[in-house]
């Protein structure tokens, strides 16, 4: 049997359990109330145990509560998240699980929210939002159903790029400015067709040297 003693972190949600005079583990207030944890209590080593286990899988799903809030994840972007902080393999099922009844892992949604945003604010080619929700660990079936529903304009997203970039192409000659304008939309994964539209469509911003 150990005895406990107490004490605040700086975190005020949290606190620190030592027992027999040395420090034994931290734990969140909510599972402190819980096991009824008291100053001077004596705890058996398979209790101790049990306590140190649930309050490292509080503490692991505090940090990934934070991780999945800042922005929608994947479900690959979790379990890389949980991989890469070593996390106990028998916490992850039910860390996923939670996640879930939050509302915060889901792949569809995160697709949904990944094609809008690089849509928006990236002008991305329907090439590049493929891969990237690949690299993101998304099914087929949910890529081809995000992009079918997503509107996808390839050749505004192809123009606005345009736009934004001409300047870079300003003091070349109009048919050297048209050739790489044309290359600088082929890396970024557009069709040819797409890429004549949208540079023909720009060229009153070429200016004639």
């Amino acid at each position: 049997m150990m005895t406990v003693i107490i004490k605040p972190q700086k975190q005020k949600s949290r606190v620190n359990i030592y027992l027999d005079g040395k420090f034994g583990f931290g734990i969140d207030l909510e599972n402190f109330v819980k096991f009824g944890l008291k100053v001077e209590q004596e705890l058996s080593e398979e209790r101790i145990i049990e306590i140190t286990k649930k309050a490292e899988f509080q503490k692991v799903f505090d940090r990934l509560l934070l991780f999945a809030s800042l922005r929608p994840r994947s479900e690959k972007e979790i379990n890389d998240w949980l991989k890469r902080k070593k996390v106990d393999e028998s916490f992850t099922n039910t860390l996923s699980e939670k996640l879930r009844k939050l509302e915060l892992l889901d792949d569809e949604k995160f697709a949904k929210w990944w094609v809008d945003q690089r849509i928006q604010f990236k002008f991305k080619s329907k090439r590049e939002l493929v891969s990237e929700l690949k690299i993101k660990g998304i099914e087929n079936n949910i890529v081809n159903q995000i992009l079918q529903e997503s509107g996808l304009d390839e050749v505004g997203s192809a123009k606005k790029l345009l736009d934004k970039n001409i300047y870079k192409w300003a003091k070349f000659p109009k048919k050297i400015a048209h050739q790489k304008a044309c290359m600088f939309l082929a890396r970024k994964g557009f069709s040819w067709d797409i890429i004549r539209k949208a540079v023909d469509g720009a060229r009153h911003l070429m200016t004639e040297n």
